[in-house]
């Protein structure tokens, strides 16, 4: 049919978008199907050799090692993703953190510094990436979230985990308000059990595969390549009419 530009929709070209936690996993992914899109990705992690590796093989992306929780290290991400490649169009705020333990027994520290990981950050970042992007008119920022940001993660005991990322679904929606008549969309991806260094037990361990694939609906965990066209739709112009939206990929885990 003449006059649809399905490549619109799906295509990055000329975009510029910083990937937080890109040194592995969801991040690393991530990077990858944003520049296979077109967009010149700027990647930031702590881990200076995997970061490296991973800009080798996408060309023109550039490495910048960076930990989120450190202030003056988000304002130099922010500050070279914009002397680098002159302004930022896309920020997917990936990186996060946390551990499993009893909630009566989680030390008070290790609440806050997950919570300085994955909600302070995100909105530090949003924050400082959000007023350029409100200077030129135009961004998208997807907030990596979780499935448990909207129901507990029983027999998985992470009272930080679960409600840093519920801080993240709200942040994403309020952010979204706020910017949405200055051409700013904010929203966020919410994976279901995908491998990833923090599910590995999930994964690995026989009776913890067994739990997953006996409650998963789809009876089984997420694949590789099955957060691709979520990312996609969310970071370019198939969303344009869409902001302060989670959108999960669960196999049907949160519709049980």
């Amino acid at each position: 049919m003449s006059g649809i530009d399905i490549d619109k929709l799906v295509r990055l070209d000329g975009k510029v978008a910083i990937v937080t936690g890109a040194s592995s996993g969801l991040g690393a992914r991530f990077a990858r199907v944003l520049h296979a899109a077109g967009a010149r990705v700027v990647m930031a992690a702590r881990r200076r050799d995997r970061l490296e590796t991973l800009a080798a093989d996408l060309d023109g992306s550039v490495a910048i090692v960076c930990d989120v929780a450190d202030a003056a290290q988000r304002d130099e991400l922010v500050g070279a993703a914009n002397d680098i490649c002159g302004r930022i169009d896309i920020l997917v705020n990936n990186a996060g953190t946390g551990q499993p333990m009893a909630a009566e027994d989680e030390p008070l520290e290790h609440f806050e510094h997950v919570m300085d990981v994955n909600v302070n950050a995100v909105f530090a970042l949003c924050q400082l990436v959000g007023r350029g992007m409100i200077e030129q008119g135009h961004g998208s920022i997807v907030n990596v979230a979780s499935i448990l940001g909207l129901v507990a993660s029983a027999p998985i005991k992470q009272a930080s985990y679960t409600a840093s990322k519920g801080a993240v679904v709200n942040l994403t929606r309020e952010l979204a308000v706020q910017w949405a008549r200055k051409g700013v969309r904010v929203n966020a991806l919410a994976p279901g059990w995908f491998p990833s260094e923090m599910t590995t037990d999930m994964f690995e361990d026989e009776a913890a595969f067994a739990f997953l694939k006996r409650n998963a609906p789809m009876a089984r965990g997420g694949q590789e390549g099955e957060l691709d066209g979520a990312l996609l739709f969310l970071a370019g112009d198939a969303s344009s009419y869409v902001t302060g939206h989670t959108l999960t990929v669960d196999g049907g885990w949160t519709a049980r």
